[in-house]
């Protein structure tokens, strides 16, 4: 066989090597990418994203565009190829598996944290619109969560609405800790509570609980591992009575970063002017009950499908500008977003076609 032919021979059996190589090792990564963008004014899949019962709403125009990012899942493995693949894409990122999934959680547990902070970034969406507008939204303090195998299991539930604490008034979640670890591991704390239920129902009818449904509830301590406090295996949490209705409906979507965009959505429908003045507007950020705006992930990702379902502009949370400004769509303004009133007074310019005047993202 001439050498050539013999070289040529060995270069393609070498090739086809790697290539079974690279499709047959797998690497502990996980890949990221632009996910679905869902305009909080409209619809999805036949359903009002916002539904706000028993007040006047208006009627809306433009987008106000919540975006996601697309993860690959818990349980699927990347090859070389796919990994080495996602390194090269500008509109992706391949991350470290157990960035997304740790290592001491399971793919369940995973979901399970992504549909809490998902439901909690609701609850803070609506709070901060409807401050936003001047509409009373008093302040009590739940269950947020109990923890499996506590004390507690079985006798507290999530959204319990804590009225005393061993017959004290408690007005913050610190409050609750406080009392309970007064105590000694193996005593007794009397919680008075409203149960969920009964909170959910004079929520969707516009009502305060009522006392009427108090009911005792006598929870046995335990040592806590650490540092052996007394705990009884609760997460108290900040909840709110809402004066109306408002439902957030968006299946397949879990984790807190739609806050700031549920909120402008939520101030649109009950505001008779229109914010967006008929432009396409997306963004992303947390926000909390005061109005603040947080940083999340796979920013990258999110300007990337703004910009392809026909944004123009993105309030983009301040911790997040140099990374969003380095890789920045043509044609996307990236407008730097600190706080709900940031966000309202970003709409206010664009809606005056003042868009000279956006505090725009400057990569660092």
């Amino acid at each position: 066989m001439p050498r050539r032919t013999a070289t040529m021979l060995a270069s393609t059996l070498l090739l086809i090597a790697m290539l079974c190589a690279g499709l047959l090792i797998k690497v502990p990564y996980a890949e990221m990418s632009p996910g679905p963008t869902v305009n909080t004014l409209g619809e999805h899949d036949g359903d009002p994203v916002l539904n706000i019962k028993e007040h006047r709403t208006y009627e809306t125009s433009g987008h106000l565009n919540m975006t996601t990012v697309r993860v690959t899942g818990a349980d699927y493995r990347m090859n070389l190829l796919e990994a080495v693949g996602g390194w090269l894409q500008h509109d992706s990122a391949v991350v470290p598996h157990s960035t997304l999934y740790p290592e001491n959680k399971s793919a369940k547990e995973v979901d399970q944290q992504n549909a809490e902070e998902f439901s909690a970034s609701q609850e803070s969406a609506k709070v901060s619109a409807l401050r936003e507008l001047g509409i009373r939204v008093p302040t009590h303090i739940i269950v947020g969560s109990v923890v499996k195998g506590g004390a507690s299991e079985g006798k507290l539930h999530a959204g319990d609405l804590i009225r005393t604490v061993d017959g004290k008034a408690v007005k913050d979640p610190k409050g609750v800790a406080d009392i309970v670890t007064k105590h000694k591991p193996g005593e007794k704390v009397r919680f008075t509570i409203i149960p969920a239920a009964d909170v959910k129902a004079a929520q969707k009818a516009g009502k305060k609980p009522s006392t009427r449904d108090a009911r005792q509830v006598v929870v046995g301590t335990k040592k806590a591992g650490d540092d052996g406090r007394a705990i009884v295996g609760i997460q108290p949490a900040a909840g709110h009575t809402f004066p109306f209705d408002i439902d957030i409906k968006l299946a397949d979507v879990g984790g807190p970063s739609a806050g700031l965009m549920f909120s402008l959505g939520i101030v649109d429908k009950l505001t008779r002017e229109d914010l967006t003045g008929g432009s396409f507007i997306a963004g992303t950020g947390t926000i909390d009950d005061k109005g603040k705006v947080g940083a999340i992930g796979g920013i990258q990702m999110k300007t990337v499908a703004a910009r392809a379902k026909g944004a123009k502009y993105f309030l983009t949370p301040s911790a997040n500008c140099p990374a969003a400004a380095k890789d920045k769509p043509a044609g996307l303004t990236l407008v730097k977003t600190g706080t709900m009133h940031d966000a309202m007074n970003a709409l206010k310019k664009i809606r005056d076609d003042d868009t000279a005047a956006l505090p725009r993202c400057k990569a660092s």
